[in-house]
């Protein structure tokens, strides 16, 4: 009885931090176009050609090859089982980092962008021509897709589609805010673009100085967290390989002893991520 109420408590605490350990992706707004998981990710990490399709196979062969592997080396089927997902799930994981990497190394440009936006308008530019001579003075990590918005606003003639265009090429929250921003002034118009411009970059600036002081100051905990979850992992693989430690882990208690490990390892990486998690920018115009 008391186990069972043991595991009820621990159940009902788990459902109560489950909003902060999982957060819900906000929702798309109506008659906005909703794309998947997959494709959103690949987006953020540079991938933006790669199909979902081709991203599900991948990871289920790099889940199967790593689950015949160590099956044929420990003959361990749990062990099997959780290499099965554990490289399954490592192209998702690469992509979330690389997203990560590609969103900080970006966010720290925009400064720059709205910068030479607010030089060119002041210059008396229209703004089409501001946005297209970035593709030779902006940001050198940001000129591909303002070459992108350059071609098709030359081509098709209309500067709406261009800024989906480009919207849809950085995939990035400040990005989104950046173009709604120069489209309301196309559209309604106005002479505080300036303005409105400078107080964007000022913000930009104060936000990417706070986020990197607490990210280092927070980073050496994450990694040392990291760490230690991984370390008993590893002993497990070098254990695995003993004839004595495979019929061990082989029996029934054994294989609930690595399930329950595991379990236990994701809910406290689940807990790191969510106390260490800085807030992000939604795409609300994405």
């Amino acid at each position: 009885m008391i186990p069972l109420l043991g595991a009820l408590g621990g159940a009902g605490l788990l459902l109560v931090a489950s909003p902060w350990l999982w957060p819900r992706p906000a929702r798309p707004r109506s008659g906005a176009v909703r794309s998947g998981a997959i494709a959103d990710r690949l987006a953020r990490a540079g991938f933006p050609r790669m199909s979902s399709g081709a991203f599900v196979a991948v990871s289920a062969v790099l889940g199967t090859v790593a689950a015949s592997l160590v099956l044929a080396l420990t003959g361990l089927t749990a062990v099997a089982a959780l290499a099965l997902v554990v490289a399954g799930l490592t192209p998702w994981t690469v992509a979330g980092w690389r997203a990560r990497a590609r969103r900080a190394a970006v966010r720290g440009l925009w400064p720059e962008v709205v910068d030479h936006l607010v030089a060119s308008i002041r210059a008396g530019m229209p703004l089409p021509d501001a946005l297209a001579a970035l593709a030779d003075r902006g940001p050198a990590a940001l000129r591909p897709g303002f070459v992108r918005f350059e071609e098709r606003w030359r081509r098709t003639g209309t500067v709406g589609p261009a800024l989906d265009d480009l919207k849809d090429h950085f995939a990035d929250p400040t990005a989104d805010r950046l173009i709604e921003v120069l489209r309301m002034a196309r559209e309604v118009g106005g002479t505080e673009l300036p303005s409105v411009l400078r107080d964007l970059a000022a913000h930009l600036r104060q936000d990417l100085a706070l986020r990197a002081e607490v990210e280092a100051r927070q980073g050496w905990v994450t990694n040392a967290g990291k760490l230690g979850l991984a370390a008993p992992w590893v002993v497990l693989g070098l254990l695995a390989t003993r004839s004595e430690a495979s019929a061990a882990y082989g029996t029934p208690q054994g294989t609930l002893l690595l399930l329950g490990a595991a379990g236990v390892t994701v809910l406290a990486y689940r807990v790191m991520l969510a106390i260490a998690r800085l807030p992000e920018d939604r795409r609300w115009f994405g």
